[in-house]
């Protein structure tokens, strides 16, 4: 049976707005040859609020994210993230969003093999210099937070696919960002460890007040989601 989560999921009123998407556009090659990933997509999202991104294979949904996230420059239109310009921002800048005002939550977990639990959740700390009595109380509280106070020790190897990406979810609030970014993040899981990692985002999002922006193409998710925005060819569509 899956570990659910810790946090009471109070909804947050969505006053503030974390991202604005203006008229963003991004081409990949050229000629007869290129794939319009992004075409003329605009949105806004606000604070406390969970939106899923759904499209099939193809749609558009990693390449918008990386957008908004700064991992990826569009080729037009503009992305605001927390009262940061990132269309135009400099390299150490986009470092600095990615480490403070954004987090990411990947399909592939992406945690070190030979860190324990408490260890991977560490790491943005430690990038971000934080005082090692502080960072061992934050990461305690964040284990504690996604159900899994009582694994801090165990290495990637000794957890379950849905004990790894609760790992993934507590490094990525680590620094307690403004906005969480996830792609496809219950890809690799099963349907009721799947739910049991949407339902974790949604009550965090709604606690803290923060924004989510979630990849996915499952029907079940998505009904979970404050909101959808669905991407056909590049393109948002009407739901």
């Amino acid at each position: 049976m899956s570990e659910q989560p810790t946090v009471a999921p109070v909804r947050v009123a969505t006053t503030d707005e974390v991202v604005r998407v203006e008229g963003v556009s991004r081409t990949f090659g050229k000629g007869e040859h290129a794939v319009h990933a992004i075409q003329d997509v605009s949105f806004s999202a606000g604070r406390g609020e969970l939106v899923a991104v759904r499209g099939r294979s193809g749609a558009g949904k990693t390449t918008l994210l990386n957008l908004v996230g700064g991992l990826d420059r569009p080729d037009t239109g503009r992305v605001r993230v927390a009262g940061h310009e990132v269309t135009s921002a400099s390299e150490r800048e986009l470092l600095a969003l990615r480490r403070g005002t954004v987090g990411f939550v990947f399909q592939t977990f992406g945690l070190v093999p030979i860190l324990s639990a408490a260890e991977n959740v560490g790491v943005p700390l430690r990038l971000a210099k934080v005082p090692a009595a502080e960072r061992e109380q934050r990461v305690a509280v964040l284990l504690e937070l996604v159900g899994l106070g009582g694994h801090a020790a165990q290495r990637p190897y000794e957890l379950s696919g849905g004990q790894q990406q609760r790992v993934a979810v507590a490094r990525a609030l680590a620094n307690e960002p403004d906005l969480l970014i996830a792609d496809e993040p219950t890809g690799q899981l099963d349907s009721e460890t799947g739910r049991s990692i949407m339902d974790l985002l949604r009550a965090v999002v709604h606690a803290k007040g923060m924004t989510a922006l979630v990849a996915t193409h499952d029907p079940a998710l998505i009904e979970m989601a404050d909101r959808t925005l669905t991407l056909r060819d590049g393109r948002l569509v009407p739901d």
